[in-house]
């Protein structure tokens, strides 16, 4: 079920009247309930993949249990090893097993040997990475003793399947999400309305921003052999706020949901590209995923604590495995070894830790350095995107070179096959996104407003109307979201 969809829009107000007015008495009753609807909500998409998901929250709920009853730490490691196995063996099978084979394929193959694989057809589940992670963080918890092993397998349940995040995160934790579930909720009027103004954000960026962009981009990716450097390079442009308006967009929404519910999600964006330096940016983007890769892979493999091979090498580590998270294509490992390339230098020279605060903190606009600084950081992320939005390596090196060749001087070569006025509405709608967020950048979204605005109606009301109408006069072409398919 889309969060951009009339069904989902007749699916909230139904859990949330259940939620507040029948079982509002009852915190088990609450949860089952939204563990019921969290299997309808991924049933819609397909029915058929229940049966991961009901087994994958088995598993990790049975593991937990094993490895804080076990008697010896060989029993509580083994329990630990046959759950993370289990689960990375599911999201493998299903996420790279062509992938493998294709590539040992053709390996072969350029020695002259030529065998017909076995390849799988079936559609990748979604949300497979979100849900196992979900599982893999709370049994490493559990074993570090970061948390006592749930007994209520509903509430286990419930933290896994949870239905605002099920699809496309933001990836909890068992230490965060499941004391929520364990407590009573009393409804919040200041927190639902904050929600609401935060799912009404997300709508936009999604609806407004990235469903536009995401037309131009794809014609423009997928024809990249016909266009000129500046168009390209315009491509590219689209694509940057494609992918962050559609998976901040879906992380908005999720979080204003579960606002409606009482439960605070952990934030998975903090406006990234106002960044003025990669590890900056990576501390504003994708929230949850760094922090996961960052606990439970980058640090037990000593983090930065070493010598100088070792926080090198750890740091390639950390984001080739990030970028192979994201799909089994080496488009994603080439995108995650330029942001490691982008990372080091900054790592080496111990600058990497330099803007823990917002921008900036001194005046209303940023310095020229400042300005520079964003610009060049919003350049490189830029160009890293070509390599996660191509088809193939070589396609991205062929779009940066038309891009760094004398036609990224030329007039685009586009512009005649789309409609000019409808072009200039788009970029005015991401420049009002910009200067949204950029008004906004010391909140957790763009539209948490300041004191002086919510005790202001006409102007508050107003700002909701504006938007409500951006959307439904701009909106673009529905589209499943990006992150769906990781």
């Amino acid at each position: 079920m889309l969060f951009n969809s009339i069904e989902f829009a007749i699916f909230l107000p139904i859990v949330f009247i259940l939620y507040w007015f029948v079982f509002q008495k009852s915190i088990s009753k609450q949860n089952l309930l939204i563990l019921l609807v969290s299997y309808v909500f991924y049933a819609w998409w397909d029915w058929r993949f229940l049966f991961l998901l009901a087994f994958s929250t088995f598993l990790d709920y049975f593991s937990g249990l094993k490895i804080e009853q076990a008697k010896t730490q060989a029993q509580s490691k083994f329990w630990l090893l046959l759950s993370i196995g289990i689960n990375l063996g599911f999201l493998g099978f299903f996420k790279y097993y062509n992938f493998f084979v294709t590539e040992l394929t053709d390996a072969i193959a350029s020695a002259g040997i030529i065998i017909d694989p076995w390849t799988l057809k079936v559609i990748l589940p979604v949300g497979i990475s979100f849900y196992t992670f979900h599982g893999l963080s709370y049994i490493i918890d559990v074993y570090k003793k970061r948390i006592a092993a749930e007994t209520h397998f509903v509430d286990y349940a419930v933290f896994v399947s949870y239905f605002p995040l099920l699809v496309a995160g933001p990836i909890e934790r068992a230490t965060h999400l499941l004391p929520q579930f364990k407590k009573a909720r009393t409804f919040d009027y200041k927190k639902a309305t904050d929600g609401l103004r935060q799912i009404l954000w997300g709508l936009f960026k999604k609806i407004v921003i990235a469903d536009n962009c995401a037309t131009y981009a794809n014609a423009i990716f997928n024809a990249s052999g016909e266009h000129n450097g500046s168009s390209l390079f315009i491509g590219a442009l689209f694509f940057t706020f494609q992918i962050y308006g559609d998976f901040s967009g879906y992380s908005d929404i999720a979080l204003g949901v579960s606002r409606l519910f009482g439960i605070d999600l952990l934030r998975n964006f903090a406006f990234p590209y106002f960044s003025r330096d990669i590890a900056e940016f990576w501390r504003r983007w994708h929230i949850s995923l760094s922090t996961w890769f960052r606990d439970y892979l980058y640090y037990p493999l000593g983090g930065s604590q070493g010598g100088t091979w070792m926080k090198v090498r750890n740091t390639f580590i950390i984001f080739l495995v990030s970028g192979f998270w994201h799909g089994a294509n080496w488009t994603f490992i080439a995108w995650g070894f330029l942001n490691a390339l982008y990372f080091i230098p900054l790592l080496l020279l111990n600058r990497n830790r330099n803007y823990l605060h917002i921008i900036p903190t001194h005046s209303f606009l940023p310095s020229l350095k400042e300005f520079f600084q964003i610009s060049f950081t919003f350049f490189l992320t830029v160009i890293a995107w070509i390599f996660f939005r191509s088809d193939t390596i070589t396609q991205a090196f062929a779009i940066l070179e038309e891009i760094f060749s004398r036609s990224l001087f030329q007039m685009p070569n586009f512009l005649g096959k789309n409609d000019p006025i409808y072009l200039i509405i788009h970029c005015i709608m991401i420049g009002i996104l910009i200067i949204v967020e950029w008004l906004h950048r010391d909140k957790q979204f763009g539209l948490q407003f300041n004191q002086v605005t919510m005790n202001n109606g006409i102007k508050r009301w107003s700002i909701y109307a504006i938007i409500v109408l951006f959307i439904l006069l701009f909106g673009g072409k529905q589209n499943n979201f990006i992150y769906f398919q990781f």
